[in-house]
């Protein structure tokens, strides 16, 4: 399956201990497969089951065990396909609340693996429900700990996603993450290996390490969190500076607690190849026209007002973050052979309504004669010799703004792109950029197809206006 990596953490005896971390870079999210004398446990498992029951199989072991450190809200979960697939029970901490049948373990509960124990500590803060599993050895010894999105290397998790009923503020979440920290986690040794489920690259916190684990006692040295900082200091840290939610972080959480369509029916019912005739005919009806190509093959050339979000990037953050309607039905054109990567990557994040894919690709719909377009654009050596009338608009993140950015600028982060449609007038022309030229594309796409006319996209982005030699402004210099 596509958008795996694993990163294996060897173990002197395999069979009474083996630990594999499963990262998905799409979502910075990490999964845990651990294993002893033939029985495994699966810890935040991704959507697509695939790669845990294959690495059961190949391994002769019986997945006994699928724990979750809280609700997702960034992703949705395995756990119950994979709980259907196997009969293993999903584990939850105290407090959490589903649809369907779990283990409410209470804090500190032990579960036996074969010769190695796993305990729950409950550590709220992120979420009230959220917990970590405390992994000991055949020795009785602690060996590491699965932190969720309690602690991450580098940081911790926001407290803002799930305030209790809203009868909790970010401010009382964050204040009950400090002692979660103290009371169960700086109270462990230093020499056990902390493993959070993300890194760089995720909306759950705000300055992960790209490093996926760590000590313990380098964390205690390294990270901010637990460092000297008193409770008041803390909340303010972690309240201060936290950009909104993505929109569908509240749909994935409330899917993985009331449950949803088994991957294997979203499939069956996506996995269908489409005439051009066809797709047209469904647009026009209002499907969603996805191009998942390159940047710079979308920029040469489209179907009229398709929506670009490459898989080469983030692609499932970008959807969930910019496609409003979870039950939008989308057509997808992507590069042969990569139609179901997109559709996994859709459904990872809560995107089950894929109606079809545009047979034989973009290549088929260009080879036919019909309609279409391109994205108007300009290297930034032009864009320094002669730029075109118009706004500049940087679709990057405010922090990546306000370190450095052209004068004038106006910023139209993506990320809100949709809450801030009515700050560009559809009459007047824009040059728009972003670093690199991936996210900038994905915003001409979108107001493309909201009826902006009028609109140049800077290749290579700020990147290549630095390197081209463009003034920009720098707060010491404002």
């Amino acid at each position: 399956m596509r958008g795996f990596y694993f990163i294996l953490l060897p173990l002197p005896n395999l069979r009474v201990m083996y630990i594999e971390q499963l990262y998905t870079g799409c979502l910075a999210e990490a999964a845990y497969y651990i294993e002893s004398n033939g029985e495994a446990a699966i810890i935040d498992p991704l959507r697509e089951t695939e790669p845990y029951l294959q690495k059961a199989q190949e391994r002769g072991a019986k997945i006994k065990y699928i724990f979750e450190t809280h609700f997702h809200a960034d992703f949705v979960s395995g756990h119950l396909d994979l709980a259907a697939k196997t009969g293993a029970p999903i584990v939850y901490g105290p407090t959490a609340e589903t649809d369907f049948v779990i283990i409410k373990a209470t804090d500190g509960q032990i579960f036996e693996l074969g010769s190695l124990k796993i305990k729950l500590l409950h550590t709220p803060g992120h979420t009230p429900e959220s917990s970590c599993y405390l992994l000991f050895d055949q020795n009785g010894k602690e060996h590491s700990i699965y932190t969720g999105d309690t602690l991450f290397i580098g940081d911790v998790g926001r407290p803002d996603l799930a305030q209790k009923g809203g009868e909790m503020t970010a401010e009382d979440m964050a204040a009950t993450l400090y002692d979660s920290l103290h009371n169960k986690i700086m109270t462990l040794p230093d020499d056990i290996t902390v493993y959070p489920a993300h890194g760089a690259g995720s909306a759950c916190g705000k300055n992960m390490s790209s490093e996926t684990s760590a000590l313990l006692g380098d964390q205690k040295q390294t990270n901010y969190a637990l460092g000297n900082l008193t409770k008041e200091e803390f909340v303010k840290e972690l309240t201060t500076g936290i950009l909104p939610a993505p929109q569908y972080f509240a749909k994935a959480a409330a899917q993985n607690k009331k449950g949803y369509k088994s991957i294997d029916d979203v499939f069956e019912s996506s996995m269908n190849a489409m005439s051009i005739e066809q797709m047209l005919e469904a647009q026009n009806k209002g499907v969603m026209v996805l191009d998942t190509r390159k940047e710079g093959e979308f920029s040469d050339g489209h179907i009229p007002n398709a929506w670009y979000i490459g898989l080469h990037g983030q692609f499932a953050p970008w959807a969930g973050a910019l496609i409003v309607d979870m039950h939008q039905p989308i057509v997808i054109v992507a590069e042969e052979g990569k139609e179901q990567e997109a559709i996994m990557r859709l459904a990872r994040v809560g995107y089950d309504n894929v109606i079809g894919y545009l047979e034989g690709g973009y290549a088929a719909y260009a080879a036919s004669g019909k309609a279409v377009s391109v994205v108007p654009s300009i290297t930034p050596e032009e864009f320094k010799a002669n730029a075109p009338e118009g706004q500049v608009l940087d679709v990057r993140k405010p922090s990546e703004y306000d370190n450095c950015h052209i004068e004038n600028a106006q910023l139209l982060t993506l990320d809100y792109l949709n809450e801030h449609l009515d700050e560009v007038n559809k009459d007047k022309p824009y040059v728009i950029h972003c670093k690199g030229g991936y996210r900038s594309v994905i915003a001409w796409s979108i107001l493309a197809s909201k009826g902006f006319k009028n609109i140049t996209d800077i290749k290579k982005g700020f990147d290549g206006l630095k390197a081209a030699g463009v003034p920009y402004v720098q707060p010491e210099m404002a």
